[in-house]
């Protein structure tokens, strides 16, 4: 039970961040607004896991960077290939 609700609340949370940004931005280039604060998250979060686990912080930064970037561009490519837009 701990697990599902720590899960729960991590997907919460992680949601929160996309909806503030599609709330407080414009929707012209949205997109970019979204990329940018998702890549930011993603270095404090990369930064945070490496301290706990005693590892480099410049790996684990370059590797969540990196693989998120591919991730977000491998999802856009998805939704081009099937015509989903947010205009």
């Amino acid at each position: 039970m701990e697990a599902a609700f720590t899960s729960g609340a991590a997907f919460t949370v992680g949601g929160l961040v996309p909806l503030i940004v599609t709330i407080f931005f414009p929707l012209k280039g949205v997109e970019y607004s979204l990329y940018g604060f998702a890549l930011f998250f993603l270095i404090i979060l990369g930064a945070w896991a490496a301290e706990a686990g005693g590892s480099s912080w410049t790996k684990a930064i370059l590797r969540i960077s990196f693989w998120g970037t591919v991730a977000m561009g491998l999802t856009a490519a998805v939704g081009y290939l099937f015509g989903v837009n947010i205009n």
